[in-house]
């Protein structure tokens, strides 16, 4: 089946953030779009408003007549949901085309020069922040984005003249990103996740290594330093190296202060100075840099890189401030990887040194909770206070003997700490002084950030008391 030809889309797993840039990218193509997910939320609520038939019951009578003819019918799923699925039971059982996001992905971005960015964490504000130094310069690009850029207030940007498609490439199932052919890519980070696909480190690094033989020749690796994956890029493929402080790409004369950061942007054949950071956090710098380099090798002219730095105005739930003011401060993060939890927070702690930071974590998988327990609490002891809900389960069933007392029970002696169900994090809240809180993780937990803020913004008006 080619995209061309298909008449209607259907998605079983309609509401994950990557499955809706495909969705809006079908709608603009004037496909029938349809599908499932568990749950309703903004982002399923705005895909229906947008032209997407969209329910929430997992029930095959419930798909509609014109998504029922296999000829014509692409059937695109995500990992997340069960394989015994009832509606993607329907499908197998009736013949149709079915395919995972990323072979979807894949087989959409082929023709273009693809600029992918992957890695354990950072490739969401990474490949927001090139999107969008490509976009507003002469230079134009489509992206597939893993997080809603706030500057388009959409994960999907559309071009019918650049030859450039920014994509976040995810490593989650395995061969997800292997189904991708990069012009150029990025790779932030390797710190082992994923173990209940991977089951060791050393999968896990091998996948990242077969994903830089699928660079393009005439294209190029941008590798941060450090890290433990060796690259097999095809004869043709330039490699470099980024960081924050050395590389191929790298940033000096960085200024920390005011509320702003500042830097020069060397690269192998420029120079950019007094680049400002549009979302003033220390590890945007590493991001900032990786993204400038994408954005050189492209074209993009210094004068523009540095407009377009200064504008970026972040993503949701990447370091998102919901609340910033003298007596109250709020963020959400989806941070849900201990080395992503320790970077947000030591970013928090830099801005806010004299300050009492409360961390509000929802574990997100029993099998990442099970495995990465003790670097959860040391990363969260970074904080003056803790507080725990339960579990997010996603795609799994529990396992015995895991819960979020594993994490409680390894925080550093003496932090202020405690488990409820995620219903009570409101009224705990409410009921006891805060200064500066972060709601950390990738479940469900950020659908209660807009009350959480109004509690905040009362206790403020009230002068922080209980």
């Amino acid at each position: 089946m080619k995209i061309e030809t298909i008449q209607s889309v259907y998605f079983v797993g309609a509401g994950g953030i990557g499955m809706s840039a495909l969705i809006r990218y079908f709608l603009s193509k004037g496909k029938v779009v349809a599908g499932y997910d568990r749950t309703p939320s903004e982002l399923t609520g705005r895909l229906i408003a947008e032209g997407a038939q969209i329910h929430y019951e997992e029930n095959a009578g419930l798909i509609p007549e014109c998504c029922r003819q296999p000829e014509s019918t692409l059937v695109v799923y995500t990992p997340a949901v069960p394989q015994e699925h009832a509606e993607l039971a329907y499908f197998r059982a009736h013949g149709f085309e079915i395919h995972k996001r990323a072979q979807v992905l894949g087989i959409i971005t082929r023709g273009s020069k693809g600029l992918c960015v992957a890695g354990t964490h950072g490739k969401t504000t990474t490949s927001t922040m090139t999107a969008h130094l490509l976009h507003q310069s002469h230079v134009g690009c489509t992206a597939f984005l893993g997080g809603i850029s706030k500057n388009y207030g959409t994960n999907l940007l559309l071009s019918a003249e650049s030859p450039y498609t920014v994509i976040e490439a995810d490593e989650f199932d395995r061969s997800s990103f292997h189904w991708l052919s990069p012009y150029m890519s990025v790779i932030t980070a390797t710190d082992p996740d994923h173990l209940d696909i991977y089951g060791t480190k050393e999968a896990y690094l091998e996948s990242f290594r077969h994903y830089t033989t699928l660079i393009q020749p005439g294209g190029a690796l941008i590798l941060h330093t450090g890290l433990e994956v060796q690259p097999s890029v095809q004869p043709g493929v330039k490699t470099y190296t980024y960081s924050r402080s050395e590389g191929d790409f790298h940033a000096e004369n960085i200024r920390i202060g005011g509320g702003e950061i500042y830097l020069d942007f060397v690269a192998p054949d420029t120079r950019i100075n007094d680049v400002r950071l549009g979302v003033p956090v220390s590890i945007n710098i590493d991001n900032g840099v990786a993204a400038m380099a994408l954005a050189h090798l492209c074209g993009v002219t210094d004068e523009e890189i540095r407009q377009g730095m200064a504008s970026f105005g972040g993503v949701d739930r990447r370091f998102d401030f919901k609340l910033k003011t003298d007596k109250a401060v709020l963020l959400s993060d989806y941070a849900h990887h201990p080395a992503e939890i320790a970077q947000s927070l030591k970013s928090v702690r830099e801005l806010y040194e004299d300050r009492k930071i409360t961390a509000v974590f929802q574990p997100h998988l029993y099998t990442r909770t099970r495995d990465f327990y003790r670097e959860f609490a040391d990363s969260l002891s970074l904080a003056d206070e803790v507080i725990l809900t339960d579990i997010y389960p996603a795609r799994e069933q529990p396992i015995p003997g895991v819960t979020s007392r594993l994490i409680y029970d390894n925080l550093r002696p003496g932090i202020e700490k405690c488990i409820c169900p995620k219903e009570d994090v409101l009224n705990l809240l409410a009921g006891k002084p805060t200064d500066v809180v972060v709601v950390l993780g990738a479940g469900d937990l950020d659908n209660y950030m807009p009350r959480i803020k109004q509690v905040l913004e009362t206790k403020a008006t009230d002068g922080n008391r209980p």
